[in-house]
C-alpha cells in the first residue's frame, strides 16, 4: 500500500483590499460614541495570514476555480483577524482621549501605527486608516459649548458667552418638513 500526499491551494489576493469597523468606544469621562473606521489592507504574509484565519483553508471543490478566491471566505477572514484587533486597540486608545480636545489626525496616525504594530506578525499590513465618529445631539452640543466657551474667555468676554450659551439652550429648536411635495409627487 503506498502513501499519497494531498495539499491543499489556498489562493491569497495580491492586491490591497478594503474593509471597515463600527462599534461603540469610551472616550475620556465616559464619552460614548460609535465610531467607524474604513481601513484599506494587503496581507503581507499569506500563511502567517492563513494561521490567524482557518476558514481559508477550507477545501474547495476546484481549486483553481474562481470560487478558491471567495469573498465571502475573506470577508470573515477579516472579522475574525483585522476587525477584532482595530477594534480592541482603538477603545484602549481612546479611553484616554477627550472627544472635545481631539486631533483626528493624530488619533488616525497613532490607531494605523499600533493596529499595524500588531497585525504585521499575523501576515497583515494596513495601509490607511479614516475614523469617522458618529455623535449623538447632546454630545454634539457639549462640544460646540465647551469649544465656544474657550473662544469666549480667550477673548476675555466669558461671562457674556454663558448667557449667550444659555440663552441659546433654551431656545426653541424649530423643525419644518415639507412632505406635501412628495405626497404629491408619489401620486403622480
Amino acid at each position: 500500500m503506498g502513501v499519497e500526499l494531498c495539499f491543499m491551494k489556498v489562493v491569497i489576493p495580491n492586491y490591497p483590499m478594503q474593509g471597515e469597523s463600527k462599534f461603540i468606544s469610551n472616550f475620556k469621562d465616559r464619552v460614548r460614541v460609535k465610531v467607524n473606521i474604513d481601513y484599506d489592507y494587503s496581507i503581507t504574509n499569506g500563511l502567517a495570514f492563513m494561521k490567524q484565519a482557518k476558514r481559508l483553508g477550507a477545501s474547495n471543490a476546484d481549486p483553481d476555480s474562481n470560487e478558491a478566491l471567495n469573498d465571502s471566505a475573506f470577508e470573515s477572514a477579516e472579522n475574525s483577524v483585522i476587525d477584532v484587533r482595530i477594534r480592541d486597540i482603538s477603545k484602549a486608545i481612546t479611553l484616554n482621549e477627550d472627544i472635545v480636545d481631539l486631533d483626528q489626525g493624530d488619533l488616525e496616525t497613532k490607531l494605523l501605527s499600533e493596529v499595524n504594530r500588531t497585525l504585521d506578525p499575523l501576515g497583515v499590513h494596513l495601509n490607511f486608516i479614516t475614523l469617522t465618529f458618529d455623535l449623538d445631539e447632546q454630545t454634539r452640543q457639549a462640544i460646540d459649548v465647551a469649544t465656544a466657551m474657550r473662544i469666549y474667555e480667550t477673548k476675555g468676554i466669558g461671562d457674556l458667552g454663558r448667557q449667550v450659551i444659555t440663552a441659546r439652550a433654551g431656545a426653541t429648536k424649530v423643525v419644518v418638513e415639507n412632505q406635501l411635495q412628495e405626497k404629491q409627487r408619489a401620486e403622480e
